[in-house]
């Protein structure tokens, strides 16, 4: 059986985003839009983006992501995301910082395969 390549549920007071293996324009959106729906059903903004087992994306969907955390601020409006990224090496952290920097006012933090750290920092205890 092929394993879920994009699992996104609630858990406590965090959304957690799971991504594997190849990252697709289509599950990229589909992430974002269930990250979305959650944020504004749950009124949780912290979302963690678990990227562990995910391989680097194409440059596209970087800036894809880019464009989607823009369109996302819009429409929570004061009710900004708070997102850890938890990554498994240098590469897909630097394109992380792309995605979720770029417009500069984000709340993100990249965490290198230390779950504990970035659950500690969404919550605020680090």
């Amino acid at each position: 059986m092929e394993q879920q390549k994009l699992w996104v549920e609630p858990v406590g007071s965090i959304i957690v985003a799971r991504l594997r293996g190849i990252c697709t324009e289509e599950m990229l959106l589909e992430c974002q839009a269930r990250v979305l729906v959650l944020a504004q059903d749950t009124h949780q903004v912290k979302v963690l983006y678990d990227a562990l087992e995910m391989e680097a994306p194409d440059v596209d969907l970087v800036f894809l992501q880019q464009r989607l955390e823009a369109e996302t601020k819009q429409k929570l409006g004061s009710a900004q995301l708070r997102s850890a990224i938890l990554v498994p090496n240098s590469r897909i952290a630097l394109l992380s910082r792309i995605a979720f920097g770029a417009s500069g006012d984000g709340e993100y933090r990249v965490f290198y395969n230390d779950m504990a750290q970035a659950i500690m920092w969404l919550e605020g205890r680090s």
